[in-house]
């Protein structure tokens, strides 16, 4: 016969190991992860003429931005977690924020992300386009700032992030991830500065096939909309449209790449890297840039690999005069030399020229993206040395 004391014993017993079983599921349940990381990114430029001069200048993040951040999840149970990334982009040369000096200026966001559904993410986020096309291009890869399409027409080096936005990135399915997103305008005028996307890409056996999409409703409009007139700009006008597909194929130490991108312009005022591009007289209605590329990276060893790429933009200049048809030829070459898992140097040289049709505007000029300024004729050569830390 049990006593009545030794009853109390046995649910004490109980009560203390359901309350020690459920503090150890509660802290399962809350584990969290935050991690700091980044990247310095700093080298020697030189390019052959800028207004018609050399220059030498010292110059961050181009292969990669030049960053810090931090990132992190907290294990919600059932698969799910919750999300967030803040990420600040720097210039080491003097310590100053790139992205229009904005705090987390890269990237800054939260959200929920579960294994079966997908993720839903919500704050200031790279586009459809970035995610999924660029990653079949050699800007958007190895290669960087130099070897973005012309005046980075496609956005695919990132030149805008996208504020106010609501996204969503599926779980990978039999090789296929697909997402997209809507870049709220904040304004009265619910199109004022919107931005909306979609893409999809399917990698598998070394094959990765992509395509993407982007509008953007008269962009650059205000400081509070989807593109910040502020740090956020590439080719304002009335509406943007880009639109491309692609894909990369890997076997043993090579690595080839091919991509097609179309980017429309309706009601062209300038561009972020060249400053005003409409004709000496009459207006510009329309500006259109079909951009087509290889490229091609080769890693014989762990410690080295050498990259190159060849790309072709014919452009349409629609204004009262008239169409034309300028030409731009684009060719360039990377090496890279690997000391440990996170430090390398690298040296990259990209060339530009120019052809077709004159327009009689600073788009006649070459310009290679990231140099001071436009060449003074039809060719400019940019070359760098840099070194790259990871952190």
């Amino acid at each position: 016969m049990t006593s009545e004391r030794d009853k109390r014993t046995q649910w004490l017993c109980k009560a203390a190991l359901c309350a020690i079983s459920a503090s150890t599921s509660a802290s399962v349940l809350a584990q969290s992860t935050v991690t700091l990381y980044g990247v310095l990114d700093e080298g020697i430029n030189y390019t052959n003429n800028v207004g018609g001069h050399s220059q030498v200048a010292m110059a961050s993040g181009f292969p990669h931005g030049s960053r810090w951040g931090l990132k992190g999840s907290e294990d919600l149970g059932g698969g799910t977690k919750a999300i967030f990334q803040l990420e600040n982009g720097f210039d080491v040369d003097n310590g100053r924020a790139f992205q229009g000096g904005a705090l987390f200026g890269r990237q800054a966001y939260m959200g929920l992300t579960g294994q079966r559904w997908g993720s839903v993410t919500l704050g200031r986020q790279y586009d459809s386009v970035v995610d999924y096309l660029a990653q079949t291009t050699a800007g958007g890869t190895w290669g960087g700032y130099m070897f973005a399409h012309p005046y980075d027409n496609d956005n695919l080096i990132n030149t805008f992030r996208v504020n106010n936005t609501v996204k969503y990135t599926s779980p990978e399915l039999g090789g296929v991830k697909f997402g997209g997103m809507y870049g709220l305008s904040d304004d009265t005028r619910f199109s004022n500065n919107r931005v909306f996307s979609a893409g999809a890409q399917y990698a598998r056996n070394g094959l990765t096939l992509a395509a993407a999409y982007l509008q953007a409703d008269n962009p650059s409009a205000s400081s509070y909309g989807a593109i910040n007139n502020g740090g956020d700009q590439n080719l304002p006008g009335s509406r943007l449209r880009i639109w491309g597909a692609g894909g990369t194929y890997e076997t043993g130490k090579f690595q080839f790449g091919v991509s097609y991108a179309r980017t429309e312009v309706t009601d062209p005022r300038s561009s972020a890297y060249v400053g005003d591009i409409t004709p000496p007289s009459g207006t510009l209605g329309a500006l259109r840039f079909d951009n087509i590329e290889a490229n091609i990276k080769y890693q014989p060893a762990r410690q080295y690999w050498f990259g190159a790429m060849y790309a072709y933009t014919r452009a349409t200049f629609d204004a009262t005069s008239g169409k034309t048809h300028p030409v731009y030829h684009s060719v360039g070459l990377m090496a890279d030399y690997i000391f440990s898992k996170r430090t390398d140097i690298y040296v990259q040289t990209v060339y530009q020229h120019v052809g077709g049709d004159k327009t009689g505007s600073v788009l006649d000029a070459a310009y290679v993206v990231g140099a001071a300024g436009v060449a003074s004729g039809q060719n400019q050569v940019m070359f760098r040395l840099g070194l790259r830390h990871f952190f």
